[in-house]
């Protein structure tokens, strides 16, 4: 009999537990359990993503004006040379004799004009002292002028010739580093049409330069001077920095997307970067110091009728954007973040990553030491896609943010009714008001 009743009265609790839990969460007064961040102080930037390759500055292809056998060559891959240091010789055989067979027909030229101007000078007497007449004169001294410029072409073929057999001596026309060498001894080498290239030289290789690819509409914010940081496959755990030198105006297309080539100039004092390596580059567009920032999750929370009740707002009807944090969107910009935990509406909109900020309000929920709900209305800054920089009264550092909920309002809301419809004389109904709570 004392059984009976003991057990009554268990169920009768249960029973009252569940109603009062019930009524409770119809109130208001019960809130679910959140994930909470704090309000950081920090700096965050926004860039611009884009690859490039690495080169030298300043490179100069080395080729041949003389066509032969190319029968030494005195440097070799990565090789540092001097202004003028020989480099490589072509068989000068051909050019030996063009110069000897000009050298000749100088010798004969010469000859020739030696006896036209003896008979210059003898036909002048002649005409003074009257014995022949100026017709005939006429004829020697136009000899005399020919043979003249016979000598003059001679000695200018002799000079081109002397000139062809100087191009089978390979010079380095600047101080640099072979960075490629195009010909070994015994390759023949043509002339006739375009120099051919025989050697690739970069001037200083602790300068070199990034060709960078930026999409058209990313490239209205690369400016000259920007700072850039960069990495390479080489060394996955180092960060290089550069700078814009460049915005080239040449456009290339490519699959029908318009691109543009920023040049970035790069130190490389320990010769770590090579010339071909690719660069993955990040253009620094805009940066935000010593602001306070929380995540881009606090600003997509929708708050929960029960966090409205708490702070004394009424719940938005169904016809209105469920979320009382939802803010204006300005014009030209797109959202900060997409729905996120708990259905959140999209609260804050920035510009496309890299263009700066659109400053646009938004709500925060924060909770104080006592676990009170408040909201905060800001301002949103510059977002770098995982921060957002936030500004309003009220807003100090370290203050805790709602950043998800955790507990599934409809799952909440469904557990008192799992319960009431439970036999109240089974002997697990007491434990499953107890779970209630």
């Amino acid at each position: 009999m004392n059984t009976i009743k003991a057990t009554a009265a268990t169920v009768g609790l249960a029973m009252l537990a569940g109603t009062a839990w019930f009524y409770r969460r119809a109130d208001g007064k019960e809130l679910p359990q959140f994930r909470t961040a704090p309000v950081v102080r920090t700096s965050i930037k926004s860039t611009v993503s884009a690859t490039g390759t690495l080169s030298a500055v300043r490179t100069v292809q080395v080729g041949t004006q003389a066509s032969g056998q190319i029968s030494k060559i005195y440097v070799d891959f990565n090789d540092k040379v001097k202004q003028g240091q020989l480099l490589a010789r072509i068989d000068p055989t051909l050019q030996e004799q063009a110069v000897e067979d000009a050298q000749a027909q100088l010798e004969k030229a010469q000859a020739q004009l030696t006896q036209a101007q003896d008979d210059y000078t003898r036909n002048k007497q002649m005409l003074d002292a009257r014995v022949i007449t100026p017709q005939e004169f006429e004829t020697v001294q136009s000899t005399f002028s020919v043979q003249q410029a016979t000598v003059k072409s001679a000695q200018i073929a002799l000079d081109r010739a002397r000139q062809n057999l100087s191009y089978t001596n390979i010079y380095a026309p600047i101080d640099g580093q072979i960075v490629e060498r195009d010909v070994d001894v015994g390759q023949t080498v043509a002339a006739s049409l375009s120099a051919p290239q025989l050697f690739l030289i970069a001037n200083d290789m602790s300068e070199m330069q990034i060709l960078a690819s930026v999409d058209e509409s990313d490239i209205g914010q690369i400016k000259e001077g920007q700072p850039v940081q960069f990495t390479v496959q080489s060394y996955p755990g180092q960060t290089f920095t550069g700078t814009v030198k460049q915005v080239r105006l040449q456009s290339t297309t490519t699959d029908n997307v318009v691109n543009y080539t920023a040049v970035i100039g790069v130190k490389n004092p320990d010769g770590k970067l090579l010339p071909g390596m690719t660069a993955t580059v990040q253009f620094l567009t805009a940066a935000a110091n010593n602001a306070l920032t929380v995540p881009n999750a606090a600003l997509r929370i929708k708050p929960t009728a029960e966090m409205l009740a708490q702070a004394g707002i009424k719940s938005p009807t169904a016809g209105a954007s469920g979320s009382a944090t939802t803010g204006a969107r300005p014009a030209g910009a797109t959202a900060s973040a997409t729905a996120g935990t708990g259905g959140g509406a999209r609260t804050g909109y920035t510009k496309r990553a890299g263009t700066g900020a659109v400053s646009s309000v938004a709500t925060l929920w924060t909770v104080d030491s006592t676990g009170t709900l408040h909201p905060v209305r800001v301002h949103t800054g510059l977002s770098d896609g995982t921060k957002t920089v936030v500004t309003g009264q009220g807003l100090t550092e370290n203050m805790q943010v709602i950043t998800s909920i955790i507990t599934d309002p409809s799952a909440a809301q469904a557990a008192p009714a799992a319960a009431a419809a439970k036999s109240p004389f089974q002997s697990q109904g007491g434990r499953g008001g107890r779970g209630g709570f």
